[in-house]
């Protein structure tokens, strides 16, 4: 169910200082979504989303006073004190003592644990769901990135945090609320937020709305182990004392995997660690393909038994506080058999270990101190062969990116695709990991630079980059069905001016982008040479293409995308060709359409908002501002093509 987030009104200045039961439950039942969010965010991320959606709305519903009067604990500021962009928030008193209320109750679960716990620690009577788990949508790599660094923070910074960036709230106003809310030190948790960059349009995405939610049922298998149990309880007994005892003496705690309650001597298989396949460091060199089956088992931590274990449990029965995502396509089940052991380690304050079952990379992740917080992260990489299987993420922070490459990988290097001029800084490999570069998966703001890993081996050198996703996506450049490395002369020029719309395909299960220069026009009035290039990315699954048609004008320092077509088979190795058009604006203050083929375009027509044609794969005509037309190019077999939309 989708939920409005509707800002609250401004009270006038003469409202009353004190808050009756009627005037909260407006409040309550007007700005529901926003209460339960801020509650959402500021409720301890160790929760678990699903556990903290439930909190969230419990805390809201109990937001209400228990009279029929009471005076507001904290009254609505002066007009004259609130901001522009907050005057319809905080100017209502019912939804100001309302939040309050919200505010101190999530706190309250954020703060530790004492022997009787607190009311808010403790799981919510209502409401309850039973047979679903409910969670928020899954947001992007941004959205990925700040819910991290909130976890991080205290529960008032937190609170700071969301107080400034979700209601526009100035420093003192937040200041006072925080300390309204039992926060002893609050200038201590607004300089705590201070440290976090704002990214105030993040915290109003799907990511953090828990009113709009998916559900998926809870484990069916377990739900029926567990009604057995309930009728024979004694017997549950003894398969849980069996199942401590497993083969081999035990390999420890599962850590944040979830229980298990039947035994499966094929599944038990896959989860021994002493079964993990590990390929000789020197496999590579002999083998008859480059690809995932040949990578060594890498990192410090491939000996250490009880992570291994906790890493393959969590696969085959993540949690409810494990975090899981995985790119578009891919299966998020157990393991089939005993998987393929890539690395151990430690990266950026966090121990990592990633596997390989032949058809999907996993990467497990969880902080050093403990296993709450994992993350489980799925790719798809079947048929991943020379550049695809070049390199892996290891891990992302503080705007960075480090990668574990391939052992035929010799060198390694950082370049900024929009600098095709400048040299690439080189990169230390220890083990095969990479010292962090910049990833323009995590950037945010206008985009002036976007770096890329590039890889020397034997064979040549190649550039990929992090879109937000374990395996990051190769570049090339040329004509379809003759495409080559984007890290020539050639390619590098190619792609410089449209390097920012690879921001596009973040978080699409991308396997490749193909840069095409494929028409060059000299426009009107001695305009000058506009640069065509069309911009397809291949995706792992084989669906969901995209192809952008891009225009730069001449002197531009970067392009525009004008059309884009998905599922489209234009710019492809199966339809090698291409027509867009854009409406272009001369010196003079005239408006012209412009449009361009491929080669082998013999005509292109336009129809609609303006009608012309002309031979070849160029057209140019003159325009009305905002007009639209329809174009239908020729080729020189006489077959017909559209233009993208």
């Amino acid at each position: 169910m989708q939920s409005q987030d509707v800002a609250p009104r401004h009270a006038p200045a003469s409202a009353a200082p004190g808050v009756g039961l009627e005037q909260a439950e407006a409040a309550l039942v007007e700005h529901y979504p926003r209460l339960v969010r801020l509650a959402y965010l500021v409720l301890p991320p160790g929760l678990g989303r699903g556990r903290r959606v439930l909190t969230a709305h419990a805390l809201a519903q109990r937001a209400l006073p228990r009279g029929r009067t009471r005076p507001s604990a904290a009254p609505a500021p002066a007009p004259s004190a609130i901001p522009a962009q907050a005057s319809g928030r905080d100017g209502d008193p019912g939804y100001a003592f309302v939040r309050l209320r919200v505010l101190r109750t999530a706190l309250e679960a954020a703060r530790p644990r004492r022997v009787l716990p607190r009311l808010a620690q403790l799981p919510p009577l209502l409401p309850q769901v039973w047979g679903l788990r409910l969670f928020p949508r899954s947001g992007g790599a941004d959205e990925l990135a700040l819910d991290q660094r909130l976890s991080a923070l205290s529960g008032p910074a937190r609170a700071a945090y969301v107080l400034r960036g979700l209601e526009k709230l100035p420093d003192p106003e937040v200041h006072r609320i925080l300390r309204s809310a039992g926060v002893e030190h609050p200038e201590t948790a607004l300089a705590e937020a201070g440290g976090v960059p704002a990214q105030d349009a993040l915290l109003s995405s799907p990511e953090f709305d828990p009113c709009s939610l998916q559900a998926r049922p809870t484990d069916l298998v377990r739900r029926r182990q567990h009604t057995k149990a309930a009728l024979a309880a004694a017997a549950a007994l003894a398969v849980c004392g069996a199942l401590v005892a497993l083969p081999g003496g035990g390999w420890g705690p599962d850590g944040a995997a979830a229980p298990v309650y039947a035994q499966n001597p094929a599944a038990e298989a896959a989860l021994d660690p002493a079964q993990l396949i590990r390929v000789t460091p020197t496999a590579w060199e002999s083998a008859a393909r480059s690809d995932f089956s040949v990578w060594p088992a890498r990192g410090p931590l491939t000996r250490d038994t009880a992570l291994l274990r906790r890493a393959l449990a969590v696969w085959a029965r993540p949690g409810e506080t494990v975090r899981v995502s995985a790119t578009p396509g891919t299966r998020t089940g157990g393991p089939a058999g005993p998987p393929q052991l890539l690395y151990a380690g430690r990266v950026d304050g966090a121990r990592v270990v990633i596997l390989y079952d032949g058809l999907r990379v996993v990467r497990y992740a969880e902080p050093e101190d403990g296993t709450s917080g994992a993350a489980l992260d799925f790719a798809r990489v079947d048929g991943a062969t020379g550049a695809e299987a070049g390199a892996l993420v290891l891990g992302r922070a503080d705007g960075n990116v480090r990668y574990l490459t391939a052992p035929w990988v010799r060198k390694a290097a950082e370049r900024d695709l929009m600098k095709p001029g400048a040299a690439a800084t080189p990169l230390t490999l220890t083990d095969g990991v990479t010292t962090p570069l910049a990833s323009p998966a995590l950037q945010t703001g206008s985009c002036t630079s976007w770096n890329v890993l590039q890889l020397t081996d034997d064979t040549g050198t190649r550039l990929a980059t992090d879109l937000g996703e374990l395996v990051p996506a190769r570049l090339t450049a040329g004509r379809p069905g003759a495409v080559g490395e984007a890290s020539g002369a050639a390619g590098l020029q190619t792609w410089a001016p449209f390097a920012c719309s690879l921001a596009m395909e973040r978080s699409a299960g991308v396997r490749s982008v193909n840069a095409w220069d494929f028409a060059r026009q000299q426009l009107p009035e001695a305009g000058g040479s506009g640069q065509w290039v069309c911009t397809r990315a291949e995706t792992w699954r084989g669906d969901g293409t995209a192809a952008l048609a891009q225009f730069r004008t001449p002197g531009g320092p970067v392009g525009a995308v004008v059309a884009k077509g998905t599922d489209a088979r234009a710019c492809g190795p199966r339809d090698p060709h291409v027509l867009a058009g854009v409406l272009w604006k001369s010196g003079t203050g005239t408006w012209y359409l412009l449009a361009a083929g491929g080669p082998g375009t013999a005509s292109v027509r336009a129809s609609g908002g303006v009608t012309a044609e002309g031979r070849g794969p160029l057209l140019a005509a003159k325009a009305r501002q905002g007009v639209q037309a329809t174009l239908k190019g020729t080729l020189a077999d006489g077959r017909t093509i559209s233009g993208l939309h």
